[in-house]
C-alpha cells in the first residue's frame, strides 16, 4: 500500500476575527470526557485533478470561512481563576496537514487497515504548554490517481461526535454555496427548576460513581478495527432475532437497530473472549440531545455512557441480552439525564476526571446524524466514513454508525475495535457468518 506523503502543515484562522474577551465554558459532560479525542476520516471517490493541490487549495479557503461561525474551534485552552479549563476564543486557529497518496481511493479502500486509516488524520497530544495546542486538526488527502480523504481530529473534551459531524457538513455547504446555513449554537446545557423534595434517579449517577474504580490503567494490549456492512435486510433479520421467542404476542415491539446489532456484538464478544456463565461487562454510550430538548446544532457535549446490567443474561441469549440494553436506554430519559447533570455540578470531579471509557466494552451509538451529507463538490458524496473514540482500552468498542445513502434505512456500519487477537475470532462467529457481513476493513 502507498505511504502518505505530508507536504505541508499550515495554521488555518476565521475570516473575521473574534470579537476581544470572549471566552467559553465547560460543562460538566464536557469535562467527563477530558482524556478522551475523536478521529474520523471521510473518503471521496473523486475525478484526477489537473493540477496538484487544487481541491486542497479550495478547502483550505472554505474552512477558513467556516470557522468564522465557531470562535471556540479556533480558541485555547487556558484555566480561569478557580482552576477550571476553558476556552479564551483568541482565533488563534486550527493545524490543517497536506498530504497526498499515489494511486487512487479504490485501491486504498481495498487494503487499509486500522493502522493505515489513522495516517490520513492528524493527531498531536496537548503540549506542556497548551495555550500554543490546537484542539482541532484536518488532515486533506489527494489520492494522485483521483480520490478525497478528509480526516478530523479533535478533543472529546470540546466537542462529541455529531459536534464534529455538523461541523464537517458546515464545512461542505460553505465550500459549495459559500456561507454556512445552519450556524452552531454555543449556549449553555439546559437547566430546569427542580421541584421540592425531588428525589434523583441513582442509575446514571451509580455508574459514575464506579467509573474509577474500574478504568483501567495499565493496558499493553495491541488493538485492531473491523468495519462490517449491514444491508438493511441484514439488520431486520438480526432484530427478529433479537425479539422474544413469544413471536405470536404482536403486543412485543422489535427491538432498535441499535439494540439488535449491540445485543449481538456483546454476545459474540463474550464468546470470542471466553466468558464463562454470561456476558462480558458491557456500557453504553447515546447522544442525549433529543432527551434533553436540544438540536443536533448544540455545539458541546451531549453523550452519556450508562451500565447495562448483566444478572442473570446467557452467552447466546441475544434476546434478555437486547431487552437488558432497551431497559437501560429507556432509564436514560430527560429526568434522569437532569438528575445526572445536576449530581455533576455539585460532585465534579476535578482534576482530573476519570477516563470514562476505560475498562468495559464500549457499544455507543452514532447513528444520529448522517455523515454521508457532506457533499464538498456538487453530487459527490462520501463513500466511506470512519470514527474513532480514543483511546481504545479495556475490552474494547463497538460503534454503530449510519451506512451510505441508498443502502436502505436500516443499514448500518459497525465499527468493532478489540484486542488485534480477537479480531479473526470475532470474523469466524457462527452468529455474525449468519448474517454475512461484508467486511469494509480489516483483515479476517
Amino acid at each position: 500500500m502507498a505511504e502518505v506523503t505530508h507536504i505541508c502543515k499550515r495554521t488555518v484562522v476565521s475570516t473575521k476575527p473574534v470579537e476581544p474577551g470572549k471566552h467559553y465554558t465547560f460543562s460538566v459532560l464536557d469535562r467527563l470526557m477530558e482524556k478522551n479525542h475523536l478521529k474520523i476520516v471521510y473518503y471521496f471517490q473523486t475525478p484526477k485533478r489537473k493540477e496538484a493541490g487544487e481541491m486542497t487549495k479550495k478547502l483550505r479557503e472554505s474552512l477558513s470561512e467556516t470557522l468564522t461561525s465557531y470562535p471556540e474551534v479556533t480558541g485555547r485552552l487556558v484555566k480561569d481563576q478557580e482552576g477550571n479549563w476553558m476556552i479564551k476564543c483568541n482565533d488563534a486557529g486550527v493545524r490543517m496537514v497536506e498530504a497526498r497518496v499515489k494511486g487512487s481511493v479504490e485501491e486504498w479502500l481495498k487494503m487499509v487497515d486500522r493502522e493505515k486509516e489513522l495516517m490520513l488524520i492528524h493527531w498531536e497530544e496537548m503540549f506542556h504548554k497548551p495555550y500554543f495546542w490546537s484542539t482541532f486538526y484536518v488532515q486533506v488527502t489527494e489520492f494522485e490517481e483521483g480520490g478525497l480523504a478528509i480526516g478530523l481530529s479533535c478533543t472529546h473534551f470540546l466537542a462529541d461526535p455529531t459536534c464534529v459531524t455538523m461541523f464537517i457538513k458546515a464545512w461542505a455547504v460553505t465550500t459549495l454555496q459559500g456561507k454556512i446555513i445552519n450556524p452552531p449554537c454555543f449556549l449553555p446545557f439546559p437547566q430546569r427548576n427542580t421541584k421540592p423534595n425531588h428525589k434523583p434517579s441513582s442509575h446514571l449517577i451509580n455508574y459514575y460513581k464506579s467509573v474509577p474504580e474500574r478504568t483501567d490503567t495499565v493496558d499493553p494490549k495491541k488493538y485492531a478495527t473491523v468495519a462490517l456492512a449491514f444491508t438493511d435486510p441484514m439488520v431486520r433479520a438480526c432484530m427478529a432475532m433479537a425479539r422474544t421467542t413469544n413471536e405470536a404476542d404482536p403486543s412485543i415491539p422489535y427491538p432498535s437497530p441499535f439494540e439488535a446489532l449491540s445485543g449481538l456484538f456483546w454476545v459474540c464478544l463474550s464468546k470470542v473472549k471466553a466468558v464463562e456463565n454470561g456476558l462480558i461487562n458491557m456500557s453504553i454510550c447515546l447522544d442525549t440531545r433529543k432527551v434533553v430538548g436540544l438540536d443536533n446544532g448544540y455545539f458541546g457535549n451531549c453523550v452519556v455512557y450508562n451500565r447495562v446490567q448483566t444478572d442473570s443474561l446467557q452467552v447466546y441469549d441475544i434476546p434478555n441480552a437486547a431487552i437488558a440494553i432497551g431497559k437501560v436506554m429507556a432509564e436514560m430519559d430527560h429526568e434522569g439525564i437532569m438528575d445526572f447533570v445536576e449530581w455533576l455540578e455539585h460532585n465534579d470531579c476535578q482534576p482530573p476526571s476519570p477516563l470514562i471509557n476505560g475498562c468495559d466494552l464500549i457499544c455507543a451509538s452514532l447513528e444520529g446524524e448522517n455523515p454521508y451529507l457532506a457533499m464538498f463538490e456538487q453530487g459527490i458524496a462520501p463513500v466511506r466514513v470512519s470514527y474513532y473514540i480514543e483511546p481504545v482500552k479495556g475490552m474494547g468498542q463497538v460503534l454503530i454508525l449510519p451506512s451510505p445513502q441508498g443502502e436502505g434505512s436500516l443499514s448500518r456500519v459497525v465499527m468493532v475495535t478489540i484486542p488485534e487477537d480477537e479480531v479473526a475470532k470475532l470474523c469466524r462467529d457462527d452468529l455474525i457468518l449468519q448474517f454475512s457481513p461484508t467486511i469494509l476493513m480489516g483483515m479476517c
